[in-house]
Protein backbone atom coordinates (compact mmCIF):
# COMPACT_ATOMS: atom_id res chain seq x y z
CA UNK A 1 0.00 0.00 0.00
CA UNK A 2 3.17 2.17 0.52
CA UNK A 3 5.19 3.35 -2.35
CA UNK A 4 6.96 6.04 -4.12
CA UNK A 5 4.61 9.03 -5.56
CA UNK A 6 5.20 10.33 -8.60
CA UNK A 7 3.40 13.72 -7.86
CA UNK A 8 4.80 16.99 -9.29
CA UNK A 9 4.83 19.76 -7.36
CA UNK A 10 3.83 23.30 -8.96
CA UNK A 11 6.60 25.68 -6.71
CA UNK A 12 9.94 25.20 -7.99
CA UNK A 13 11.94 25.38 -5.56
CA UNK A 14 9.45 22.69 -3.97
CA UNK A 15 10.20 20.49 -6.88
CA UNK A 16 13.86 20.81 -7.00
CA UNK A 17 14.79 20.01 -3.06
CA UNK A 18 11.79 17.04 -3.24
CA UNK A 19 14.02 16.14 -6.26
CA UNK A 20 17.10 15.42 -4.05
CA UNK A 21 15.87 15.14 -0.84
CA UNK A 22 11.50 14.07 -1.39
CA UNK A 23 10.41 14.58 1.80
CA UNK A 24 7.16 16.51 0.48
CA UNK A 25 6.82 13.54 -1.81
CA UNK A 26 6.53 10.85 1.31
CA UNK A 27 4.43 13.45 3.24
CA UNK A 28 1.82 13.52 0.45
CA UNK A 29 1.79 9.69 -0.18
CA UNK A 30 1.77 8.92 3.58
CA UNK A 31 0.00 11.51 5.32
CA UNK A 32 -2.28 13.04 2.69
CA UNK A 33 -3.42 10.53 -0.20
CA UNK A 34 -2.62 7.43 2.03
CA UNK A 35 -5.48 5.02 1.14
CA UNK A 36 -7.84 4.43 4.21
CA UNK A 37 -10.08 1.81 4.55
CA UNK A 38 -13.88 3.84 4.55
CA UNK A 39 -15.51 2.24 7.07
CA UNK A 40 -13.13 3.36 9.96
CA UNK A 41 -14.87 4.24 13.28
CA UNK A 42 -14.11 6.98 16.29
CA UNK A 43 -11.92 3.74 17.86
CA UNK A 44 -9.35 4.01 15.55
CA UNK A 45 -8.61 7.33 16.23
CA UNK A 46 -6.49 6.50 19.79
CA UNK A 47 -3.72 5.77 17.90
CA UNK A 48 -3.40 9.48 16.58
CA UNK A 49 -4.54 10.29 20.51
CA UNK A 50 -1.37 7.98 21.66
CA UNK A 51 0.74 10.11 19.09
CA UNK A 52 0.21 13.29 20.74
CA UNK A 53 -0.09 12.55 24.09
CA UNK A 54 3.79 10.80 23.20
CA UNK A 55 4.63 14.75 21.90
CA UNK A 56 3.07 15.85 25.01
CA UNK A 57 4.87 14.44 27.18
CA UNK A 58 8.36 14.46 25.24
CA UNK A 59 8.06 18.03 25.24
CA UNK A 60 6.91 18.66 28.95
CA UNK A 61 9.79 16.24 29.89
CA UNK A 62 12.63 17.72 28.14
CA UNK A 63 11.51 21.01 30.18
CA UNK A 64 11.10 19.51 32.92
CA UNK A 65 14.75 18.23 32.82
CA UNK A 66 15.99 21.70 33.06
CA UNK A 67 14.82 22.27 36.52
CA UNK A 68 15.26 18.26 38.09
CA UNK A 69 17.80 17.74 39.98
CA UNK A 70 18.49 14.00 40.33
CA UNK A 71 20.02 13.21 43.75
CA UNK A 72 18.49 11.85 46.81
CA UNK A 73 18.74 15.18 49.14
CA UNK A 74 17.46 17.28 46.22
CA UNK A 75 15.12 15.52 44.10
CA UNK A 76 11.93 16.32 46.20
CA UNK A 77 12.91 20.11 47.17
CA UNK A 78 14.38 20.10 43.20
CA UNK A 79 10.45 19.07 42.50
CA UNK A 80 8.46 21.82 45.18
CA UNK A 81 10.29 24.21 43.50
CA UNK A 82 9.36 23.82 39.40
CA UNK A 83 5.75 23.80 41.47
CA UNK A 84 6.56 26.93 43.22
CA UNK A 85 8.92 28.74 41.91
CA UNK A 86 9.68 28.13 38.42
CA UNK A 87 7.17 30.00 35.40
CA UNK A 88 4.54 27.65 35.08
CA UNK A 89 5.91 25.18 36.38
CA UNK A 90 3.21 23.51 38.41
CA UNK A 91 1.06 23.23 34.50
CA UNK A 92 4.66 21.43 33.16
CA UNK A 93 4.40 18.98 36.12
CA UNK A 94 0.71 18.18 35.97
CA UNK A 95 0.86 18.02 32.57
CA UNK A 96 3.65 15.40 32.56
CA UNK A 97 2.03 13.25 35.50
CA UNK A 98 -1.10 13.48 34.46
CA UNK A 99 -0.27 13.02 30.45
CA UNK A 100 1.09 9.58 31.45
CA UNK A 101 -2.05 8.35 32.63
CA UNK A 102 -3.78 9.69 29.59
CA UNK A 103 -1.46 8.24 27.34
CA UNK A 104 -1.76 4.98 28.86
CA UNK A 105 -5.51 5.47 28.53
CA UNK A 106 -5.10 6.03 25.20
CA UNK A 107 -2.72 3.10 24.20
CA UNK A 108 -5.43 0.49 26.63
CA UNK A 109 -8.02 1.30 24.45
CA UNK A 110 -6.12 0.75 21.30
CA UNK A 111 -4.78 -2.51 22.38
CA UNK A 112 -8.71 -3.68 22.83
CA UNK A 113 -9.89 -1.97 19.63
CA UNK A 114 -7.16 -4.22 18.02
CA UNK A 115 -8.35 -7.48 19.94
CA UNK A 116 -11.80 -6.89 19.16
CA UNK A 117 -11.31 -6.46 15.56
CA UNK A 118 -8.69 -9.02 15.08
CA UNK A 119 -6.16 -6.09 13.77
CA UNK A 120 -3.05 -8.74 15.44
CA UNK A 121 -3.99 -11.03 12.42
CA UNK A 122 -1.69 -11.44 8.85
CA UNK A 123 -0.25 -9.38 7.54
CA UNK A 124 -0.24 -7.48 10.57
CA UNK A 125 1.83 -9.93 12.74
CA UNK A 126 4.85 -7.45 12.67
CA UNK A 127 2.79 -4.65 13.48
CA UNK A 128 0.87 -5.90 16.26
CA UNK A 129 4.28 -7.43 18.03
CA UNK A 130 5.57 -3.85 17.50
CA UNK A 131 3.04 -2.57 19.55
CA UNK A 132 3.28 -4.54 22.48
CA UNK A 133 7.05 -3.83 22.43
CA UNK A 134 6.06 -0.21 22.89
CA UNK A 135 3.44 -0.85 25.89
CA UNK A 136 6.27 -2.52 27.41
CA UNK A 137 9.00 0.13 26.94
CA UNK A 138 5.97 2.59 28.02
CA UNK A 139 5.36 0.47 31.25
CA UNK A 140 9.65 0.61 32.24
CA UNK A 141 9.81 4.63 31.16
CA UNK A 142 6.85 5.29 33.75
CA UNK A 143 7.89 3.05 36.29
CA UNK A 144 11.32 5.05 36.10
CA UNK A 145 9.63 7.94 36.51
CA UNK A 146 7.44 7.75 38.82
CA UNK A 147 10.38 7.26 41.29
CA UNK A 148 11.86 10.56 40.25
CA UNK A 149 10.04 12.86 42.99
CA UNK A 150 11.23 10.90 45.30
CA UNK A 151 8.57 10.68 47.83
CA UNK A 152 7.28 8.39 49.67
CA UNK A 153 5.55 6.09 47.43
CA UNK A 154 8.16 6.83 44.88
CA UNK A 155 10.60 5.61 46.93
CA UNK A 156 8.82 2.38 48.26
CA UNK A 157 7.96 1.43 44.75
CA UNK A 158 11.46 1.42 43.98
CA UNK A 159 12.46 -0.63 46.31
CA UNK A 160 9.35 -3.45 46.02
CA UNK A 161 9.79 -3.48 41.99
CA UNK A 162 13.70 -3.91 42.30
CA UNK A 163 13.47 -6.66 44.60
CA UNK A 164 11.28 -8.72 42.76
CA UNK A 165 14.19 -9.15 40.06
CA UNK A 166 16.33 -11.34 43.20
CA UNK A 167 13.68 -14.19 42.91
CA UNK A 168 15.39 -15.05 39.53
CA UNK A 169 17.67 -18.03 40.51
CA UNK A 170 21.34 -17.76 40.76
CA UNK A 171 21.35 -14.27 39.06
CA UNK A 172 18.45 -12.29 41.02
CA UNK A 173 21.00 -10.47 43.73
CA UNK A 174 23.19 -9.75 41.24
CA UNK A 175 20.78 -8.20 39.14
CA UNK A 176 19.02 -6.02 42.13
CA UNK A 177 22.56 -4.89 43.15
CA UNK A 178 23.33 -3.53 39.67
CA UNK A 179 20.29 -1.42 39.61
CA UNK A 180 20.54 -0.42 43.09
CA UNK A 181 24.14 0.90 42.19
CA UNK A 182 25.17 -0.53 45.84
CA UNK A 183 23.45 -2.62 48.78
CA UNK A 184 20.14 -0.73 48.62
CA UNK A 185 17.72 2.08 46.80
CA UNK A 186 20.27 4.77 47.38
CA UNK A 187 21.31 7.91 44.89
CA UNK A 188 22.67 5.63 42.27
CA UNK A 189 19.58 4.04 41.80
CA UNK A 190 17.48 7.44 41.42
CA UNK A 191 20.61 8.44 38.66
CA UNK A 192 20.48 5.21 37.10
CA UNK A 193 15.87 5.72 36.51
CA UNK A 194 16.58 9.00 36.06
CA UNK A 195 18.87 8.43 33.13
CA UNK A 196 16.74 5.55 31.75
CA UNK A 197 13.40 7.75 31.85
CA UNK A 198 15.02 10.45 30.12
CA UNK A 199 16.83 8.01 27.33
CA UNK A 200 13.57 5.67 26.81
CA UNK A 201 11.08 8.36 25.24
CA UNK A 202 13.58 8.59 22.30
CA UNK A 203 13.06 4.79 22.14
CA UNK A 204 9.99 4.83 22.36
CA UNK A 205 9.80 7.33 19.51
CA UNK A 206 11.47 4.93 17.44
CA UNK A 207 9.54 2.25 18.21
CA UNK A 208 6.53 4.21 17.25
CA UNK A 209 7.55 5.51 14.22
CA UNK A 210 8.71 1.75 12.93
CA UNK A 211 4.75 1.02 14.45
CA UNK A 212 4.02 3.85 11.78
CA UNK A 213 6.17 2.28 8.98
CA UNK A 214 4.65 -1.30 9.51
CA UNK A 215 1.07 0.21 9.36
CA UNK A 216 1.97 1.86 6.22
CA UNK A 217 3.01 -1.18 4.57
CA UNK A 218 0.16 -3.37 5.45
CA UNK A 219 -2.40 -0.91 5.82
CA UNK A 220 -5.02 -0.47 7.97
CA UNK A 221 -7.44 -3.03 9.43
CA UNK A 222 -10.94 -2.11 9.72
CA UNK A 223 -14.48 -2.79 11.64
CA UNK A 224 -15.05 -5.25 9.39
CA UNK A 225 -12.00 -6.94 8.98
CA UNK A 226 -11.94 -7.02 5.30
CA UNK A 227 -8.53 -6.19 3.07
CA UNK A 228 -9.05 -3.59 0.59
CA UNK A 229 -10.32 -4.84 -2.81
CA UNK A 230 -10.64 -1.77 -5.11
CA UNK A 231 -9.98 1.91 -4.58
CA UNK A 232 -13.55 2.29 -3.86
CA UNK A 233 -13.10 0.63 -0.53
CA UNK A 234 -10.89 3.51 0.08
CA UNK A 235 -10.63 7.53 1.01
CA UNK A 236 -7.81 9.59 1.11
CA UNK A 237 -6.53 9.89 4.66
CA UNK A 238 -6.80 13.99 4.13
CA UNK A 239 -8.89 15.34 4.65
CA UNK A 240 -11.45 12.41 5.91
CA UNK A 241 -9.72 11.04 8.60
CA UNK A 242 -6.97 14.05 9.33
CA UNK A 243 -10.21 16.33 10.71
CA UNK A 244 -11.62 13.20 12.18
CA UNK A 245 -8.28 12.46 14.13
CA UNK A 246 -7.95 16.69 14.82
CA UNK A 247 -11.94 16.17 16.52
CA UNK A 248 -10.79 13.29 18.80
CA UNK A 249 -7.68 14.81 20.09
CA UNK A 250 -9.55 18.05 20.67
CA UNK A 251 -12.50 16.19 22.64
CA UNK A 252 -9.50 13.90 24.32
CA UNK A 253 -7.42 16.89 25.68
CA UNK A 254 -10.70 18.51 27.19
CA UNK A 255 -10.90 15.96 29.46
CA UNK A 256 -7.22 15.81 30.28
CA UNK A 257 -6.88 19.41 30.70
CA UNK A 258 -10.48 19.19 33.03
CA UNK A 259 -8.05 16.92 35.23
CA UNK A 260 -4.52 19.25 34.76
CA UNK A 261 -6.72 22.36 35.84
CA UNK A 262 -9.27 21.01 37.95
CA UNK A 263 -8.41 17.47 39.84
CA UNK A 264 -4.32 17.35 39.36
CA UNK A 265 -3.46 14.78 41.71
CA UNK A 266 -6.86 12.25 41.05
CA UNK A 267 -5.21 9.56 39.91
CA UNK A 268 -2.03 10.14 42.53
CA UNK A 269 -1.25 9.32 46.29
CA UNK A 270 -0.96 12.14 48.93
CA UNK A 271 1.57 9.77 50.90
CA UNK A 272 4.10 10.81 47.78
CA UNK A 273 3.90 14.86 49.15
CA UNK A 274 6.29 13.24 52.07
CA UNK A 275 10.10 12.78 51.58
CA UNK A 276 11.20 9.52 50.98
CA UNK A 277 12.40 7.98 54.42
CA UNK A 278 13.32 4.40 54.30
CA UNK A 279 12.97 4.35 57.75
CA UNK A 280 8.73 4.35 57.29
CA UNK A 281 7.25 2.33 55.34
CA UNK A 282 3.92 3.56 53.99
CA UNK A 283 0.88 0.79 55.46
CA UNK A 284 -0.50 0.21 51.41
CA UNK A 285 2.06 0.54 48.68
CA UNK A 286 -0.05 0.92 45.49
CA UNK A 287 1.70 1.38 41.98
CA UNK A 288 -0.42 3.83 39.27
CA UNK A 289 -3.49 3.03 38.11
CA UNK A 290 -1.78 1.63 34.83
CA UNK A 291 0.14 -1.04 36.83
CA UNK A 292 -2.83 -2.38 38.86
CA UNK A 293 -3.63 -5.51 36.60
CA UNK A 294 -0.14 -7.18 36.63
CA UNK A 295 0.64 -5.57 40.21
CA UNK A 296 -2.88 -7.90 40.78
CA UNK A 297 -1.05 -10.98 38.74
CA UNK A 298 2.07 -10.14 41.14
CA UNK A 299 0.42 -10.79 44.26
CA UNK A 300 -2.29 -13.00 43.36
CA UNK A 301 0.92 -16.30 43.28
CA UNK A 302 1.90 -17.18 46.67
CA UNK A 303 5.79 -18.11 45.63
CA UNK A 304 7.58 -14.46 44.50
CA UNK A 305 9.02 -16.08 41.89
CA UNK A 306 5.75 -17.39 40.17
CA UNK A 307 4.42 -14.14 40.35
CA UNK A 308 7.24 -11.96 38.71
CA UNK A 309 6.97 -15.17 36.13
CA UNK A 310 2.94 -14.98 35.68
CA UNK A 311 3.21 -10.93 35.59
CA UNK A 312 5.89 -10.71 32.92
CA UNK A 313 4.20 -13.56 30.99
CA UNK A 314 0.96 -11.56 30.89
CA UNK A 315 2.74 -8.49 28.66
CA UNK A 316 4.68 -11.38 26.52
CA UNK A 317 1.77 -13.94 25.82
CA UNK A 318 -0.08 -11.25 23.77
CA UNK A 319 2.58 -11.04 21.33
CA UNK A 320 1.88 -14.15 20.57
CA UNK A 321 -1.83 -14.05 19.46
CA UNK A 322 -1.16 -13.61 15.87
CA UNK A 323 -1.00 -17.57 15.94
CA UNK A 324 -2.93 -18.46 19.02
CA UNK A 325 -5.61 -17.29 17.10
CA UNK A 326 -6.27 -19.23 14.26
CA UNK A 327 -9.73 -18.42 12.60
CA UNK A 328 -9.42 -17.32 9.29
CA UNK A 329 -12.18 -14.09 10.39
CA UNK A 330 -10.84 -11.26 12.36
CA UNK A 331 -13.28 -8.96 13.47
CA UNK A 332 -15.88 -9.94 15.85
CA UNK A 333 -18.53 -8.62 14.32
CA UNK A 334 -18.96 -12.03 12.71
CA UNK A 335 -17.85 -14.15 15.53
CA UNK A 336 -20.94 -14.04 18.27
CA UNK A 337 -19.26 -16.30 21.10
CA UNK A 338 -16.17 -14.74 20.80
CA UNK A 339 -17.26 -12.15 21.26
CA UNK A 340 -18.68 -13.03 24.51
CA UNK A 341 -15.42 -14.17 25.56
CA UNK A 342 -14.10 -11.08 24.55
CA UNK A 343 -16.42 -9.01 27.39
CA UNK A 344 -15.48 -11.60 30.13
CA UNK A 345 -12.06 -11.01 29.15
CA UNK A 346 -12.21 -6.98 29.12
CA UNK A 347 -14.06 -7.56 32.63
CA UNK A 348 -11.26 -9.12 34.15
CA UNK A 349 -8.44 -7.11 33.07
CA UNK A 350 -11.13 -3.90 34.89
CA UNK A 351 -11.39 -6.52 38.09
CA UNK A 352 -7.92 -7.54 38.22
CA UNK A 353 -7.35 -3.18 37.95
CA UNK A 354 -9.35 -2.95 41.13
CA UNK A 355 -8.28 -6.01 42.98
CA UNK A 356 -4.58 -4.50 42.27
CA UNK A 357 -5.67 -1.58 44.48
CA UNK A 358 -6.65 -3.41 47.14
CA UNK A 359 -4.43 -4.71 50.24
CA UNK A 360 -3.91 -9.08 49.10
CA UNK A 361 -5.72 -10.40 51.39
CA UNK A 362 -9.30 -11.91 51.56
CA UNK A 363 -11.37 -12.03 48.76
CA UNK A 364 -9.63 -9.49 46.78
CA UNK A 365 -6.84 -12.24 47.04
CA UNK A 366 -9.06 -14.87 45.25
CA UNK A 367 -10.63 -12.10 42.70
CA UNK A 368 -7.23 -11.78 41.53
CA UNK A 369 -6.73 -15.44 41.25
CA UNK A 370 -9.66 -15.74 39.00
CA UNK A 371 -8.82 -13.00 36.71
CA UNK A 372 -5.34 -13.79 36.60
CA UNK A 373 -6.67 -17.22 35.31
CA UNK A 374 -9.09 -16.14 33.09
CA UNK A 375 -6.52 -13.59 31.36
CA UNK A 376 -4.32 -16.31 30.74
CA UNK A 377 -6.84 -19.15 29.66
CA UNK A 378 -8.21 -16.35 26.74
CA UNK A 379 -5.10 -15.96 25.24
CA UNK A 380 -3.91 -19.80 25.34
CA UNK A 381 -7.00 -21.62 25.60
CA UNK A 382 -10.49 -19.83 24.53
CA UNK A 383 -9.01 -18.15 21.56
CA UNK A 384 -7.30 -21.46 19.92
CA UNK A 385 -10.59 -23.44 20.78
CA UNK A 386 -12.81 -20.54 18.99
CA UNK A 387 -10.54 -20.52 15.83
CA UNK A 388 -11.44 -24.42 15.95
CA UNK A 389 -14.89 -24.33 17.02
CA UNK A 390 -16.68 -21.78 16.06
CA UNK A 391 -18.88 -21.24 13.15
CA UNK A 392 -18.72 -17.51 11.75
CA UNK A 393 -21.44 -15.49 10.61
CA UNK A 394 -20.93 -14.46 7.00
CA UNK A 395 -18.54 -12.06 6.17
CA UNK A 396 -19.27 -9.22 3.31
CA UNK A 397 -17.55 -9.82 -0.03
CA UNK A 398 -15.91 -5.93 0.40
CA UNK A 399 -15.99 -3.09 2.35
CA UNK A 400 -18.13 -1.06 0.11
CA UNK A 401 -21.04 -3.46 0.52
CA UNK A 402 -20.46 -3.64 4.32
CA UNK A 403 -20.82 0.04 4.28
CA UNK A 404 -23.95 0.26 1.98
CA UNK A 405 -25.60 -2.82 3.75
CA UNK A 406 -25.46 -0.55 7.13
CA UNK A 407 -27.08 2.71 5.06
CA UNK A 408 -23.40 4.25 4.44
CA UNK A 409 -22.83 6.43 1.24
Amino acid sequence: MSGHSTYEFKNPLIRWFDSRLPIFSMIKAQAIDFPTPRNLNYWWVFGGIAATMLVVQLVTGIVLVMHYTPHVDLAFDSVEKIMRDVNYGWLLRWLHANGAAFFFLAVYIHIFRGLYYGSYKAPREVLWMIGIVILIVMMATAFMGYVLPWGQMSYWAAVVITNLFSAIPWVGETIVQWLWGGFSVDNPTLQRFFSLHYLLPFVLAALVFLHIWALHVTGNNNPDGIEVKTEQDTLPFHPYYTMKDLYAILVFFLVFLAFVFYSPWYMGHAINFVPADPLVTPAHIVPEWYFLPQYAMLRAVPDKLGGVVVMFASLIVPMFLPWLDRSPVRSLRYRPLTRFFFWLFAIACLVLGIAGAQPAEGAWLWVARIGTLYYFAYFLVILPLMGKLEKPKPVPPSITDAVLSRGGH
